[in-house]
């Protein structure tokens, strides 16, 4: 998300007319975007991917992540990602509980951010908060089928804090480290998707493969769901990318029209691999390369151009469906639904691509490819040793994994006394 250099270095009070209606209207409905890829679409795309006694337990993870995440937001999540603090790693506690956002209708008067002044402080809250809901949500992924529900709450909240929260100060606010580098992450896929794949892996290895995996077929319950959810992502991206313009103007349009082209090259690109190493081109292959496509244009949708974008595509869907196959057999973990294969591997190449193909006419920036592969890799092994860190304490004190005959029952029905007809 780019952030231009502005006389204020923090959130400050400022008079209505210096809102724009027009930044304003198109950040409430990006926001709304963005957080229909979490609640339905990963829910979805998710839900249709694992066994039929794990459907609802997976949903709810999504659902339970969106209210849990909402609240360490509000309480500590915004303030310290998105005010100065006394450090570049992290921010401050100035908006702790939002003390301090206003808006005061008989004076005229309300708060904005430092790096959005031309729409509400609140907008701006609400939209960083649809995209540290979906970082985590992401991450469920890795470890599908298998984890106690009480130890994802837990996880949840402190990753949120102590993972999300310090890296997307890194990145996103002007005084972050990173953004001092001149590191470029237009709309998180160094904060969103680099973040949760590294989690991911990491929560794959701590709770150990699945019973029977590798000897027995687990078959996705419905890819109907799946697609459904694809879909829903794909056309909750326009949000993500093309509302990290914080803005309704052309770089917005230019970041819309390459996160669709990139989506579709992702597609195609899958399904071509799998045709040439299967013979066949499978419903999943294409939703799977679509979001590749989608996770590594994210970086670079607002600093390149549809040429760019073309192959971006193509890439991202080559190398995540490697990430998903030959990388995932490599590791050795059982990743259930391939968050570091696709999230991971994609915000990497996607950081790194941004170094190479951004253009500076697009945004007035310039691009330094170190700084691209340092910001990709500090936030991949922060997360990875972070992540350990929290798992670890968790898995000392509660446990981190449902035993072997819940497991064998399903999760729905032992964790949740509930279960599909």
């Amino acid at each position: 998300m780019p952030f231009s250099a502005y006389a204020e270095t923090a959130p400050y009070v400022t008079t209505m007319d210096k809102i724009s209606a027009g930044d304003t209207a198109w950040m409430l409905a990006s926001t709304a975007l963005v957080l229909l890829m979490t609640i339905p679409g990963l829910a979805l795309f998710y839900s249709g991917m694992v066994r039929k006694k794990n459907v609802l337990s997976t949903a709810l993870q999504s659902f339970a992540i969106c209210a849990l995440v909402t609240v360490v937001w509000v309480v500590i999540g915004y303030s310290l990602a998105f005010t100065p603090g006394s450090t570049p790693y992290l921010g401050g506690l100035d908006r702790m509980f939002l003390e301090g956002l206003s808006f005061d209708k008989v004076e005229g008067t309300l708060s904005v951010s430092h790096v959005a002044p031309t729409i509400p402080e609140s907008v701006l809250v609400m939209f960083q908060l649809t995209f540290a809901i979906i970082t985590p949500a992401l991450i469920t992924g890795a470890f599908a089928e298998r984890m106690r529900f009480s130890a994802i709450v837990i996880f949840m909240v402190l990753w949120s804090v102590l993972v999300y929260a310090p890296v997307a100060h890194w990145v996103w606010e002007p005084s972050g480290w990173l953004a001092s580098m001149g590191a470029l992450d237009f709309a998180g896929g160094t904060v969103v998707h680099i973040n949760a794949g590294a989690a991911g892996l990491v929560c794959a290895y701590m709770l150990g493969k699945r019973l029977g995996y590798g000897k027995e077929p687990f078959f996705p319950n419905n890819l109907v769901y799946t697609l459904m959810g694809a879909s829903l992502l794909w056309v909750g991206w326009f949000g993500f990318n093309a509302g990290s313009a914080l803005a309704a103007d052309g770089r917005a349009g230019m970041a819309m029209l390459v996160t669709q082209v990139a989506a579709s090259t992702g597609a195609l690109a899958w399904m071509f691999v799998e045709w040439v190493r299967r013979a066949k081109a499978s419903l999943l292959g294409a939703c799977s390369g679509a979001v590749a496509g989608l996770v590594a244009i994210t970086p670079a949708s607002g600093f390149v151009d549809v040429q760019s974008a073309l192959l971006i595509g193509v890439i991202a869907g080559v190398s995540c469906y490697w990430g998903a196959t030959g990388l995932k057999r490599m590791l050795g973990a059982d990743d259930s639904l391939d968050v570091f294969g696709i999230h991971g591997i994609g915000g990497i190449v996607g950081a790194l691509l941004t170094g190479i193909f951004a253009q500076k006419q697009l945004s007035g920036l310039d691009v330094s490819f170190s700084a691209q592969a340092i910001g990709a890799f500090a936030t991949l092994f922060y997360s990875i040793i972070v992540s350990w860190i929290i798992l670890t304490l968790i898995d000392w004190t509660i446990g981190l994994r449902v035993d072997a005959e819940h497991e064998s029952v399903g999760l729905d029905l032992t964790q949740h006394g509930e279960h599909l007809p």
